[in-house]
């Protein structure tokens, strides 16, 4: 089991690009606070809440995936936006890794279900961070404007916690369930995801996986209609 944090963990990678001079800028405005675990806080609700979450829109190039890219045109899904925290937590000195899970009960629309054709959400993307002596989990993903669209409760961050889980939403109902853990990298495993995604999503374009609509106002839409 890992307990202390390689050199790599604080290094730029292919797509936790934390040398990119926008990732730098980013950490140096948002990561504020006393220590590390303040400023890891700071950082998580900037890119949870900055940069609004669209599975609509996924670009499964290593520029799409890069944490950059993110900054750039302000969205992302879960696995480049667990890059981006993990890039700017390496630009604020937090030794920072990217992790992944397969998930039931995911954040999504009919549309999106049936583009993928299947419930299984594999390599959801959250981030490892070290902290006060351990790693502890964060998910930045799911931004607060969208959560309310769908009635969920807004993953929280303390720093102390993992924080991985939407478990129920607010009427109670159980939500988000982790099947099976992958481990954490230092890089985004671009092409595990890639062959992965290739057997659970066969109807899925890999190259470019863009649909039609408004991934949160269908979501308000589904809501609407229960």
């Amino acid at each position: 089991m890992d307990t202390t944090p390689a050199p790599t963990s604080l290094q730029p990678a292919s797509m936790v690009d934390s040398d990119h001079p926008a990732v730098i800028a980013f950490a140096q405005q948002h990561a504020q606070g006393s220590n590390d675990r303040e400023r890891a806080v700071a950082l998580y609700y900037a890119v949870r809440d900055g940069f609004r979450y669209d599975p609509y829109r996924i670009d499964l190039s290593v520029h799409g995936m890069k944490g950059s890219t993110v900054l750039d045109i302000g969205y992302g899904w879960c696995v480049p936006k667990a890059a981006l925290l993990a890039a700017v937590a390496r630009a604020a000195g937090i030794p920072a890794r990217v992790g992944y899970a397969d998930v039931r009960n995911h954040m999504s629309t009919e549309r999106l279900r049936q583009s993928m054709g299947s419930d299984l959400f594999v390599w959801h993307g959250y981030t490892d961070l070290w902290l006060d002596g351990q790693w502890i989990k964060a998910t930045p993903a799911f931004n607060i404007e969208l959560c309310d669209r769908f009635g969920l409760l807004p993953l929280e961050f303390d720093g102390r916690a993992d924080s991985i889980y939407h478990p129920f939403d607010k009427a109670g109902n159980r939500h988000m369930e982790y099947v099976a853990m992958h481990g954490a990298f230092d890089d985004v495993p671009l092409q595990r995801i890639l062959d992965a995604f290739a057997v659970h999503y066969p109807k899925m374009p890999l190259q470019n996986s863009v649909q039609e609509g408004d991934f949160a106002a269908d979501a308000a839409a589904e809501r609407a209609a229960r």
